[in-house]
């Protein structure tokens, strides 16, 4: 009997692991579903794939349309195209695993693929076909593959002619970010230029003003700088060479132009696109000021490649979105689960390219996601795989963020009347640890009279959320999530928790205990009285569903989208949900309140007090 009931023990928490397993899956990488090192040479001299033009970038873009023009004489559903770049990826590239096998004929991911028959319904009678992809500048040539056998017997039957930007070192997609002061503006962007062959700096100056240069320092990595496979194995790309630049002592809400510049040691120079921004606010001014927060948007392919998790419409909607309103937008930041590359590291230059429009105006600001860090045995509070061997060096590599140890992916970032402090949730934020003795400071250390707006921002959910793979454990959050949390949010008064990882949208009453504080929906009056908890993960990657809706879950929505907070002033705020398909507004609410509203006591918010007169 006892043996019986623990059997079905045993049972119950196989399914509850299964469950939540599956709530929060993120699927297979596509490029995982290829087994590459069984791809065999069948060469057939009746197949054949052309591409053009042979010459990219001619007008100096960094991305183009190819053509690819095809055919075999024994088409099947299961023909497909790789792209592969560097455009040699024979088994003279491979490394061997000792001196007795032989490398495999090919060991490297393609870049992208796309099935033959994708815009072509008559290739299955006549074995031709034509496809049109876009190519990003990636720092090497590309060769297109076409392969029979599909992705899990891959026969390599035929191979293009080499293709290539006019300049594959060109310095491209750079991205902005706030420097560790309020007055300096930080220029990140990647190259095929080291420290070799060029001085990198940027040029810029005030609009219409006199511009001045800065350099630059240069960052890269190797493969042997990566956790595991397969970042270290069939994902493994040469990064090129990171370059960030600290353009300081700006004027506020200033607009400045720069422009990224190499110059080669024989004296040229070579030369970006000239772009512009805004300098931040003063920390505590008074203006006009909107931010945009989102998680988990990944990359998604214009081409309809690699569909990964439905990241499409999603993150190409709500890029778009954010590039036609961009003129209405100051900062953004992007809460964990970045690009979902996963180890296939040419995924970052193409998220790269994807975000240029808004990256390259407005300061981009990153926390870290499981899919960027989590590593078994690296020092990740989680012990999953998620980051596919990355474990944390592309993130902290790609991007700048202003925190003291780009490991500890935790920090804090003022925008006029705005104090952000950024969680990292890959690493132990409890009590008694070093993250959280900075969030505590961090939310201290605010002068709410000039920056009345406090923001608590972090990839997993720490707070609240009715998904049902936190609802099936019980906590509606994160496990240990709050326990520790809750107290300081509620002791420094923070306005708005917000979180991804849950691919959806929620929001909630002012809470404290997992009690309503406020009875108001949509326009707050006066003192909250506890924290307004935020989920904002549904920027692009495949969406969440929702468990029973609880009492304190005001408004849930199953969509792409991301939120806006416009501060008018010190006494109003607005929040607002957009969805990505129309950026029409879904969900919203006000703040209206004085300075004597938040220095009023709440429930475990003012120390005690004497009656002693």
């Amino acid at each position: 009997m006892a043996m019986r009931t623990l059997g079905r023990i045993l049972l119950a928490i196989l399914w509850v692991l299964v469950s939540l397993e599956g709530a929060l899956s993120h699927g297979d990488h596509p490029f995982s579903r290829i087994a590459i090192h069984k791809a065999v040479l069948a060469i057939n001299d009746h197949a054949y794939i052309k591409a053009s033009p042979p010459v990219l970038g001619l007008i100096e873009q960094n991305s183009e349309w190819v053509t690819l023009e095809y055919g075999i004489p024994n088409p099947s559903i299961d023909d497909w195209i790789g792209v592969f770049s560097p455009a040699n990826f024979s088994a003279a590239t491979c490394l061997p695993e000792n001196l007795k096998v032989n490398p495999p004929l090919i060991c490297t991911a393609p870049i992208k693929f796309q099935y033959a028959n994708y815009t072509n319904p008559k290739y299955n009678q006549t074995g031709k076909g034509l496809l049109k992809l876009q190519l990003v500048n990636q720092r090497s040539d590309f060769s297109f593959a076409l392969f029979s056998g599909g992705l899990l017997n891959p026969k390599l039957v035929a191979v293009s002619n080499t293709i290539a930007f006019a300049n594959p070192n060109a310095p491209v997609y750079p991205r902005l970010a706030q420097g560790k002061m309020w007055n300096e503006m930080t220029v990140t962007w990647t190259s095929g230029y080291g420290i070799n062959e060029a001085d990198p700096f940027v040029e810029w100056g005030p609009q219409g003003g006199e511009q001045r240069r800065s350099p630059a320092g240069t960052l890269t990595f190797d493969r042997k700088s990566m956790c595991g496979a397969p970042a270290r194995t069939v994902g493994w790309r040469d990064p090129g060479f990171i370059h960030t630049s600290f353009l300081k002592e700006l004027w506020p809400n200033s607009m400045y132009t720069y422009k990224i510049g190499h110059r080669l040691f024989n004296g040229t120079y070579i030369w970006s696109h000239i772009y512009q921004f805004r300098a931040s606010p003063y920390p505590g001014q008074n203006s006009l000021q909107r931010v945009v927060i989102y998680g988990d948007m990944g990359k998604a392919e214009a081409d309809g490649s690699n569909e990964y998790n439905n990241f499409q419409p999603g993150s190409l909607n709500t890029t778009k979105q954010l590039i036609e309103d961009l003129k209405n937008i100051d900062i953004v930041f992007h809460i964990g689960d970045i690009c979902y590359a996963n180890g296939y590291l040419s995924q970052w230059d193409q998220f790269t390219s994807q975000v240029e429009p808004i990256a390259s105006a407005v300061p981009y600001m990153i926390a870290s996601g499981n899919h960027e860090r989590d590593w078994p045995g690296t020092g990740s509070f989680y012990g999953t795989m998620d980051s596919g061997g990355e474990c944390g060096v592309l993130a902290e590599t790609m991007f700048y963020t202003p925190a003291e140890n780009r490991a500890k992916f935790w920090y804090s970032s003022d925008y006029g009347m705005f104090h952000f402090c950024i969680a990292d949730t890959e690493h132990d934020w409890r009590e008694g640890t070093e993250q959280y003795k900075f969030i505590e400071h961090c939310l201290a250390s605010v002068d709410r009279q000039k920056q009345p707006w406090l923001i608590f921002l972090a990839h997993r959910v720490l707070g609240y959320s009715s998904s049902p793979y936190y609802a099936e454990q019980g906590s509606f959050a994160e496990p240990m999530g709050r326990e520790d949390l809750q107290k300081l949010w509620q002791k420094y008064k923070v306005d708005i928790a917000m979180y991804g990882h849950v691919h959806s949208y929620e929001r909630t009453c002012p809470i404290y205990q997992n009690i309503c504080t406020n009875k108001e929906t949509s326009y707050y009056k006066g003192t909250l009285n506890g924290t307004i908890q935020v989920v904002a993960g549904g920027a692009g990657a495949g969406l969440s569903g929702f468990s029973t809706k609880p009492n304190w879950s005001i408004f849930r929505d199953n969509d792409y989208g991301f939120v806006k907070l416009t501060a008018f002033d010190y006494s109003n705020l607005l929040f607002e949900y957009k969805r990505s398909r129309d950026g029409k507004v879904y969900d919203s609410f006000r703040i209206s309140r004085d300075y004597r509203d938040i220095l009023a006591c709440t429930v475990d918010s003012c120390p005690s007090m004497t009656l002693a007169s």
